[in-house]
């Protein structure tokens, strides 16, 4: 049985956050823990209201998990402020895990503040170097590298400098992309850089995309799969996940996370 544990923010419309990655560790056969970070009152709408959870609270979760349970990958997404991102530092390296996947979720949707400001340098300074893959949009590159990032010549002097900092292994996402037919993210593991391309989707069903991205990655990581095949299958079950989006809501709708599953099992119905 493969584990996988995300530390982020609960997403009261279900779309995003510990919500999205639970629901993705399940459809990809892992099993899923959560230590959350903050509860926020979200809905397709945007946030209304965050409530962080106390440091402690957020230490001993994971520390429940460590000393019983254990686990083969590590996601963090929400983590909002300077102090927990230091608590949840201290307890990967106390715990020793490896597989550490950081999406730095610093937006919503809706435009939100997930991440006070003060928080951004203890992320450089004390997560970033633990992880073995960081998955920023655009947006996120631009805030940790401090440049602009407009061209794909950009968005590789971007990764360099994340490689820079201590990161493994750098995805920058192409959802921002000025490219208005197709979407492409950038991985680069500090020698070669790869490329992972597919058709952009006019869709205002979007909500969750980088949680569900990057938690696909944690569930394969912790099955055995390299980077590279990781950040492939995360492509794949991200887009059967927007071209077959849930329409509820009056704003961002969710992400169909059993999109991928469905596509599959057909797919091999036929094949038989």
């Amino acid at each position: 049985m493969k584990k996988a544990l995300t530390i982020a923010g609960s997403d009261s419309g279900g779309g995003a956050g510990i919500q999205a990655d639970l629901k993705t560790f399940q459809e990809l056969e892992v099993y899923g823990m959560s230590a959350l970070t903050a509860i926020t009152a979200q809905n397709t709408l945007g946030v209304h209201a965050v409530y962080p959870m106390t440091v402690e609270a957020v230490a001993k979760q994971i520390e429940a998990i460590g000393h019983d349970i254990g686990t083969d990958a590590v996601k963090t997404g929400m983590l909002f402020s300077a102090e927990i991102i230091e608590a949840v530092s201290e307890q990967l390296e106390k715990y020793q895990w490896e597989n550490v996947v950081v999406d730095p979720v610093m937006i919503a949707k809706g435009g939100a503040s997930l991440l006070q400001q003060e928080a951004i340098l203890s992320m450089k300074k004390n997560l970033l170097p633990l992880a073995k893959v960081v998955t920023p949009n655009i947006p996120e590159a631009e805030v940790l590298t401090g440049m602009v990032i407009r061209t794909f010549e950009d968005k590789k002097e971007a990764a360099k400098r994340l490689y820079e900092i201590g990161v493994k292994n750098i995805v920058i996402k192409g959802g921002h992309d000025e490219n208005k037919s197709e979407s492409t993210d950038l991985l680069f593991d500090g020698a070669e850089f790869y490329t992972f391309t597919s058709k952009r989707i006019q869709t205002r069903n979007t909500h969750g995309t980088g949680c569900t991205f990057s938690a696909v990655i944690t569930a394969e990581l912790a099955k055995g799969s390299n980077v590279y095949q990781a950040v492939l299958s995360a492509k794949d079950f991200i887009q059967a996940a927007i071209e077959d989006g849930i329409a509820i809501g009056q704003g961002h709708g969710p992400t169909n996370h059993w999109a991928y599953r469905k596509r599959t099992l057909k797919e091999e119905l036929a094949g038989s």
